[in-house]
């Protein structure tokens, strides 16, 4: 089969055999790509949710469309065409090498696309029993992960971070929460805590956002990596990076640098992004903020409403067609590419005919995709969001936004749509020692009237719990309280047990 045959040619754009049925000057489609398809980069895509809901109008669940270099793609914007597409791995792979325009040469090695869909010898581009090697080593190593120590963990990161800006009364909760909070769990629960620092946090964002230092970013991060790795082959820990070097899947060096920096990089984006996003809704919506303050919603219902308006990753490229098959509706062709379309699906109105309704405590979003290739760290990613923010709005009750909604600014592209900083006021606060550990104070004397009796002062009164009569109980004293310090000090172990053994 020639790369001509596969679909989306120009017949299946325009409609028509003819290549030069482009739309005149003046008209509406004009600046579209071929066949007036619509293209998702460049002035079309600006906003690119008003985009998917123009191509689900003029297509439906599944709609052509172009991506950088006029690249044909199909848009999967149904809520059920997107599970059905992941959850079919018999006809749709994550092996960008069987992508037709990738193999006929129309897309070039500089494409800016590339670091989305190049493939890589990780468990995302995996199939069959390679996909069950490298998937079973990455969940085998999250297993091992202490949940409960974790969320101790980035309490006390959080604490960390307020510390930097507490006393200033303002901050960008971008720039100096969101954007590190993620990065300081990951290094955690790698075993990097060392690597830590605000070098490798705006590498990592550098990386993303794909400048003109992208590559030297990554190659820090790269860099970082292959240091642990070689430092828990020598000496292994009771972390992830330990774990997934001794897992009976036997992975190599390069296997394990490429998967620690997919988890690395995805948790850290997905988290920064998710978190931004919560905050952002808690300051400019005051209904929201109600029911959190009132308790109608917790944290985590407030993050899983978020992950079903503003998923931390928009879209995914991508998944390809193995064989002929149907769609939505629409003929996919072996070779085909396929946009998985996790913000358009989540808006579908056949699963959410009112946008406004409250979706909390529902997991059936797709944030998170689905199938074999369902992110293994959304655990991690809740983890860190829940107790991040909980603890933030703890830290400062009185915190809110610094400037006019209207005036946020946004970073967007075809994967992600990232706030670029959200300033906020507070009453300025003192830092907090974050390594403290709780301490054993004296007790105060109880009230002596704080029993319910049953008789006079004089007389016997009855515990409502255990029925049993305790003797007269004395009135209160009318003098004040003896202040902490001059009570007798808290015996010692040893004072204790000796008198435990003459049944004092």
């Amino acid at each position: 089969m020639t790369p001509e045959s596969h679909s989306l040619t120009d017949k299946d754009l325009t409609g028509t055999d003819d290549p030069a049925a482009v739309p005149p000057p003046g008209c509406p489609a004009h600046g579209r790509g071929p066949g007036a398809t619509h293209r998702l980069y460049g002035p079309e895509a600006e906003d690119l949710g008003a985009l998917y809901e123009k191509l689900r109008a003029e297509h439906g669940a599944v709609a052509p469309a172009l991506l950088h270099d006029d690249v044909p793609v199909w848009v999967v914007l149904g809520h059920s065409e997107n599970l059905h597409m992941v959850r079919s791995p018999v006809h749709f792979s994550r092996d960008s090498r069987i992508w037709a325009p990738l193999q006929s040469g129309r897309i070039k090695p500089d494409h800016p696309l590339t670091p989305h869909f190049a493939w890589q010898p990780i468990c995302s581009h995996a199939e069959g029993d390679e996909h069950l090697r490298l998937r079973g080593a990455v969940t085998g190593a999250m297993s091992t992960i202490d949940y409960r120590g974790l969320r101790r963990f980035i309490n006390r990161a959080t604490q960390a971070l307020v510390n930097r800006f507490c006393e200033e009364g303002r901050a960008d909760l971008v720039g100096q929460f969101a954007d590190h909070l993620p990065m300081a769990v990951m290094c955690e629960v790698l075993g990097m805590p060392d690597e830590y620092n605000d070098r490798i946090v705006h590498a990592a964002r550098d990386m993303l956002k794909g400048t003109e230092t992208a590559i030297a970013s990554n190659q820090y991060i790269v860099d970082a990596l292959t240091r642990l790795t070689g430092a828990r082959r020598a000496q292994p820990e009771d972390d992830f990076t330990s774990h997934l070097i001794n897992h009976p899947a036997g992975l190599t060096d390069d296997e394990i640098r490429e998967h620690l920096r997919l988890v690395l990089i995805a948790a850290y984006e997905a988290t920064a992004n998710l978190i931004a996003n919560v905050l952002r809704v808690v300051f400019t919506d005051p209904r929201f903020r109600a029911q959190l303050n009132g308790g109608q919603m917790t944290v985590p219902e407030a993050v899983e409403q978020s992950l079903w308006d503003e998923p931390p990753f928009s879209t995914i490229l991508g998944y390809f067609a193995k064989q002929d098959t149907e769609l939505g509706g629409q003929r996919i062709r072996k070779g085909d590419g396929l946009l998985l379309g996790i913000a358009p699906g989540n808006v579908d109105p056949r699963v959410r005919p009112d946008l406004s309704a409250n979706m909390q405590g529902n997991r059936s979003h797709l944030a998170f995709g689905g199938g074999p290739h369902e992110c293994p760290g959304q655990d991690i990613g809740r983890a860190i969001a829940d107790t991040g923010i909980d603890a933030l709005l703890m830290r400062l009750p009185d915190i809110r936004l610094d400037c006019d909604e209207n005036e946020l600014r946004w970073t967007q592209t075809i994967a992600s749509r990232h706030l670029v900083e959200l300033p906020v006021r507070f009453d300025p606060r003192p830092p907090q020692d974050v390594m403290q550990q709780p301490a054993l104070h004296a007790v105060p004397h109880q009230r002596p009237g704080w029993l319910i009796t049953t008789s006079g002062s004089g007389g016997a009164t009855t515990t409502p719990v255990e029925g049993r009569p305790t003797p007269p109980v004395a009135p209160p004293p009318t003098s004040a309280p003896v202040p902490l310090t001059e009570r007798r000090p808290r015996p010692s172990l040893w004072q204790r047990v000796l008198r435990w053994w003459r049944g004092d």
